[in-house]
């Protein structure tokens, strides 16, 4: 794949092992998608920072640009429904 003149930025809140947050990694990984992951582990103030951003306790949060996706779930249903490469500026050539 690849990305149109600037992409939006995709941000992800996580802990290290959560599998959710590790398969939503991976699909991005794959994608080759830089992301910025913001981890929540130890740090109270950034969980906090997460919940008000997203509404939501769980992590992942994903945010494309200003869209928040949401979760892992939300991002592969994305991929599945091929909107996620669109939401990503990723070129479909």
């Amino acid at each position: 794949m690849k990305h149109q003149d600037n992409p939006p930025p995709v941000v992800m809140y996580s802990t290290r092992f959560c599998p959710y947050c590790v398969r939503a990694r991976m699909l991005l990984d794959a994608k080759g998608v830089p992301y910025e992951d913001i981890r929540v582990d130890f740090d109270s103030g950034l969980r906090t920072e997460m919940e008000r951003r997203s509404g939501r306790t769980s992590v992942p949060q994903i945010f494309i640009g200003d869209t928040h996706v949401g979760g892992c779930d939300d991002l592969y249903a994305l991929e599945r429904a091929g909107r996620l490469d669109a939401l990503l500026g990723l070129a479909t050539e």
